[in-house]
């Protein structure tokens, strides 16, 4: 007995069409990152943690996240450009923190300021000594 055949169906049962491609990915799970990141990176550029890192983190997946949509692969093209702006703004508010940080730490008058807390014998020695600092940084 045989099977009958459908136009469907070729003689071994098999179909004669092969299966359909896949549609694209109707989400861009490293857009959604990328957003994710840039907005902490922003909200915590004053850590080097929060800017830096996250902040660099938001630029790479934005990136990579806006060339697989721009190439059809993914959708959310502009959710990963704003993802990586973001990261970038945060990236370099917190660089210029950090290098902010840095140079006062190394200034002369943190050195001074150093030395006199490290000589002060009481309290007010030390108070004087963070007011005389303030005063030269401001100047």
């Amino acid at each position: 007995m045989s099977l009958p055949n459908y136009p469907h169906q070729a003689a071994d049962g098999t179909s004669p069409q092969s299966a359909p491609e896949p549609a694209p990915a109707r989400s861009n799970a490293l857009a959604v990152a990328a957003l994710v990141l840039g907005i902490l990176a922003i909200l915590l550029f004053w850590t080097v943690v929060g800017g830096m890192v996250l902040g660099l983190l938001a630029v790479v997946l934005g990136i990579i996240g806006a060339r697989r949509a721009r190439g059809g692969r993914a959708p959310r093209r502009t959710m990963s450009m704003v993802g990586a702006v973001l990261g970038a703004l945060g990236l370099v508010a917190s660089t210029v923190i950090v290098i902010i940080g840095v140079s006062l730490f190394n200034s002369e008058e943190f050195d001074n300021f150093n030395d006199c807390v490290e000589h002060a014998n009481s309290q007010s020695e030390k108070d004087q000594c963070a007011e005389d600092f303030s005063n030269d940084v401001e100047n």
